[in-house]
Protein backbone atom coordinates (compact mmCIF):
# COMPACT_ATOMS: atom_id res chain seq x y z
CA UNK A 1 0.00 0.00 0.00
CA UNK A 2 1.37 3.30 -0.85
CA UNK A 3 0.76 6.95 0.66
CA UNK A 4 -0.50 8.02 -2.84
CA UNK A 5 -4.38 8.28 -3.22
CA UNK A 6 -5.22 6.44 -6.76
CA UNK A 7 -7.65 9.19 -7.78
CA UNK A 8 -5.03 12.01 -7.79
CA UNK A 9 -3.73 12.79 -11.17
CA UNK A 10 -0.45 11.63 -11.93
CA UNK A 11 2.21 14.73 -12.29
CA UNK A 12 4.33 13.76 -14.99
CA UNK A 13 8.81 15.04 -15.32
CA UNK A 14 9.78 14.77 -18.88
CA UNK A 15 12.94 13.71 -18.80
CA UNK A 16 15.80 14.62 -21.72
CA UNK A 17 18.91 14.22 -22.98
CA UNK A 18 20.16 16.62 -26.01
CA UNK A 19 21.25 19.92 -27.08
CA UNK A 20 20.63 23.31 -25.05
CA UNK A 21 18.52 24.31 -27.55
CA UNK A 22 15.81 22.15 -26.97
CA UNK A 23 15.25 24.18 -23.69
CA UNK A 24 15.25 27.25 -26.17
CA UNK A 25 13.14 25.79 -28.51
CA UNK A 26 10.33 24.90 -25.59
CA UNK A 27 10.73 28.67 -24.45
CA UNK A 28 9.96 29.98 -27.68
CA UNK A 29 6.68 27.62 -28.68
CA UNK A 30 5.67 29.36 -25.29
CA UNK A 31 6.27 32.41 -25.21
CA UNK A 32 4.51 32.37 -29.06
CA UNK A 33 1.73 30.69 -27.60
CA UNK A 34 1.14 33.29 -24.87
CA UNK A 35 1.91 35.90 -27.38
CA UNK A 36 -0.99 34.53 -29.56
CA UNK A 37 -3.50 34.30 -26.81
CA UNK A 38 -2.93 30.75 -26.36
CA UNK A 39 -3.68 28.65 -22.91
CA UNK A 40 -0.49 28.34 -21.23
CA UNK A 41 0.55 24.70 -20.95
CA UNK A 42 2.70 23.43 -17.63
CA UNK A 43 5.07 21.10 -18.78
CA UNK A 44 7.95 20.08 -16.03
CA UNK A 45 10.85 19.44 -17.80
CA UNK A 46 14.14 18.07 -16.56
CA UNK A 47 17.28 18.41 -19.32
CA UNK A 48 20.85 17.48 -19.46
CA UNK A 49 23.14 18.22 -22.30
CA UNK A 50 24.41 14.42 -22.72
CA UNK A 51 24.25 11.28 -21.10
CA UNK A 52 27.00 11.49 -18.95
CA UNK A 53 25.84 14.28 -16.84
CA UNK A 54 22.59 12.97 -16.51
CA UNK A 55 23.90 9.26 -15.31
CA UNK A 56 26.03 11.69 -13.05
CA UNK A 57 22.95 13.30 -11.89
CA UNK A 58 20.28 9.97 -11.76
CA UNK A 59 22.78 7.13 -9.81
CA UNK A 60 21.41 4.14 -9.83
CA UNK A 61 21.26 4.56 -6.01
CA UNK A 62 19.66 7.88 -6.33
CA UNK A 63 16.84 6.55 -8.53
CA UNK A 64 16.28 3.65 -6.10
CA UNK A 65 16.20 6.22 -3.35
CA UNK A 66 13.32 8.05 -5.43
CA UNK A 67 11.81 4.40 -6.00
CA UNK A 68 11.50 4.00 -2.28
CA UNK A 69 10.08 7.57 -1.85
CA UNK A 70 7.67 6.99 -4.00
CA UNK A 71 6.27 3.93 -2.18
CA UNK A 72 6.40 5.27 0.98
CA UNK A 73 6.84 9.25 1.92
CA UNK A 74 9.75 9.76 4.92
CA UNK A 75 9.31 11.78 7.73
CA UNK A 76 12.65 12.30 7.75
CA UNK A 77 16.25 11.78 5.86
CA UNK A 78 17.15 9.57 9.12
CA UNK A 79 13.82 7.34 8.36
CA UNK A 80 14.53 6.69 4.65
CA UNK A 81 18.25 6.17 5.40
CA UNK A 82 16.81 3.55 7.93
CA UNK A 83 15.05 2.08 5.24
CA UNK A 84 16.50 1.67 2.81
CA UNK A 85 19.88 0.17 4.76
CA UNK A 86 21.93 3.11 3.61
CA UNK A 87 24.53 5.26 5.19
CA UNK A 88 22.87 8.26 6.72
CA UNK A 89 25.66 11.14 5.00
CA UNK A 90 25.09 9.18 1.59
CA UNK A 91 21.15 9.30 1.60
CA UNK A 92 21.56 13.33 2.67
CA UNK A 93 24.09 14.11 -0.07
CA UNK A 94 21.76 12.31 -2.70
CA UNK A 95 18.32 13.72 -1.22
CA UNK A 96 19.54 17.10 -1.56
CA UNK A 97 21.11 16.63 -5.29
CA UNK A 98 17.50 15.61 -5.88
CA UNK A 99 15.86 18.26 -4.11
CA UNK A 100 18.10 20.76 -6.14
CA UNK A 101 17.23 19.20 -9.28
CA UNK A 102 13.93 19.39 -8.00
CA UNK A 103 13.16 15.37 -7.85
CA UNK A 104 12.47 15.44 -4.15
CA UNK A 105 10.24 18.09 -2.10
CA UNK A 106 11.35 19.02 0.99
CA UNK A 107 8.54 19.53 3.54
CA UNK A 108 9.10 22.21 6.57
CA UNK A 109 8.17 19.97 8.92
CA UNK A 110 10.92 17.71 7.59
CA UNK A 111 9.27 15.24 5.31
CA UNK A 112 10.41 14.10 1.88
CA UNK A 113 8.44 13.05 -0.55
CA UNK A 114 9.20 12.17 -5.03
CA UNK A 115 7.75 15.27 -6.40
CA UNK A 116 6.80 13.21 -9.69
CA UNK A 117 4.84 10.32 -9.94
CA UNK A 118 5.93 9.01 -13.72
CA UNK A 119 9.45 10.32 -15.40
CA UNK A 120 9.26 10.32 -19.24
CA UNK A 121 12.86 9.84 -20.71
CA UNK A 122 13.57 11.46 -24.25
CA UNK A 123 17.67 10.74 -25.19
CA UNK A 124 18.54 12.46 -28.57
CA UNK A 125 21.43 11.32 -30.20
Amino acid sequence: MTSRTMSKPSKVLQLRVGAPGDALDRFEAAWNRHAEGGKPVSLDVLSFEDLPLLLKALTVARWALLRALHEREAGSIYELAKRIGRDYKNVHTDVTALAELGLIEKRADGGIAVAFDIVNARLEL
